[in-house]
């Protein structure tokens, strides 16, 4: 009797374990609501909301004065991911369907040398000044079939952003991210956080 006692207790204690094991174990369903692109019904693109909130991927620069001072994109350009996507992403390596970048554009504060850096506490350098528009790309393989999954859209270059925006010509912005992006038309060597 007793070792039967011994051998029930035993097996509530396992139970218990393998119990508390599984509840601790990650899902492999996305524990982000994701923020999946919206559209007028003339089907121009809503400004994302939040977009601050999302996942930082990082804040390229190519100023006017380094590129005889004519720069196609002269601002930092602050890349955020919609963080539901991004979850996606890390598990899967693949950019799911509905995945949302944004990129807000920021200027530089004004130069003070002539290469267009400036001195500050940190030292000499660019420094991001005020913002100046966004530009947003989204996945979705059906609707931008012509540009290769991704649809391109201009919020303004200048502030404040524009409500809605219409999708780009393949000449804008498809054409060089087709030809040049590292991973499926995202410029992913640029960013080590999606550079996998």
């Amino acid at each position: 009797m007793r070792v039967s006692s011994l051998v029930i207790a035993a097996a509530i204690v396992c139970g218990v374990i393998v119990t508390a094991g599984l509840a601790q174990t990650p899902s492999s369903e996305p524990t982000k609501p994701r923020y999946l692109p919206e559209y007028t019904p003339s089907g121009d693109l809503v400004l994302p909301k939040d977009f601050h909130e999302w996942v930082y991927v990082g804040s390229p620069l190519t100023p006017n004065a380094l590129n005889g001072g004519k720069a196609g994109f002269p601002e930092f350009h602050n890349v955020y991911i919609e963080p539901g996507s991004y979850e996606i992403y890390k598990k899967t390596n693949i950019f799911p369907e509905g995945t949302i970048f944004f990129k807000e554009l920021q200027l530089t504060l004004p130069e003070q040398n002539v290469d267009g850096s400036r001195r500050e506490p940190s030292g000499r350098g660019y420094f991001p000044g005020p913002f100046n528009g966004a530009d947003v790309t989204v996945k979705d393989t059906k609707r931008y079939d012509k540009t290769g999954g991704w649809g391109y859209y201009n919020f303004n270059h200048y502030e404040p952003k524009a409500p809605t925006a219409k999708l780009r010509p393949i000449e804008e912005c498809a054409y060089c991210h087709m030809a040049s992006a590292k991973k499926d038309e995202v410029w992913t060597q640029f960013y080590p956080l999606l550079d996998r």
